[in-house]
């Protein structure tokens, strides 16, 4: 008997970390409102390596417009301003101690075109990105069916799963990015 079901777990598992990847891009696009996970992708230039800024530091929202990150070391107080400053995030942290103030500017009109253009690129290589592990599946549903593992019937019920649980996945990144989409549109 043929392990169908493992198969379309397995691909049904790959597609929702592609989706789950597509959202986590989606959190580090700027909306004009504070959120921490705008500056988890920062890299800052640490104790002679890269580390992500929350390694560093930690990040809060006391209010809707600013960001507050704490710094643990003095002696990396410099590192993480230049870090966030040269981010292509257009933000200015200002020093006060350890502590660096992050007031999140407005977005003006030109910019959140931008923003959506980038969100619609993530949601693209998203929907590629599942495309292929739909191929992939199919890929493995002709092997079956070539070494008589699968009927020809079975390979275009199996097919026809796989399709729709592709439409379910592509259909959620679109969802998500009409959120998004809106999100940074909204003033």
């Amino acid at each position: 008997m043929v392990d169908f079901e493992g198969l379309k777990k397995d691909l049904k598992h790959r597609m929702d970390v592609t989706v789950e990847v597509v959202k986590k891009e989606f959190s580090g696009l700027r909306t004009g409102r504070a959120a921490v996970s705008l500056l988890e992708p920062i890299m800052v230039d640490a104790y002679g390596s890269q580390m992500p800024l929350n390694q560093v530091a930690s990040i809060a929202v006391p209010e809707a417009r600013m960001l507050t990150v704490q710094v643990w070391d003095k002696g990396q107080i410099k590192a993480v301003e230049k870090a966030i400053r040269e981010s292509s995030l257009g933000l200015n942290p200002a020093v006060d101690g350890q502590l660096l103030r992050v007031p999140i500017p407005a977005l003006n009109e030109e910019r959140r075109e931008e923003l959506k253009k980038v969100a619609g690129k993530y949601a693209e290589d998203g929907r590629v990105a599942i495309r292929n592990v739909r191929r992939d599946g199919n890929d493995q549903l002709k092997k079956m069916e070539k070494d008589h593992e699968i009927s020809e019937d079975a390979h275009h019920e199996y097919h026809d799963e796989i399709q729709k649980m592709t439409d379910d996945l592509i259909g959620q990144i679109d969802a998500t990015l009409e959120l998004k989409q809106q999100e940074i549109m909204q003033v």
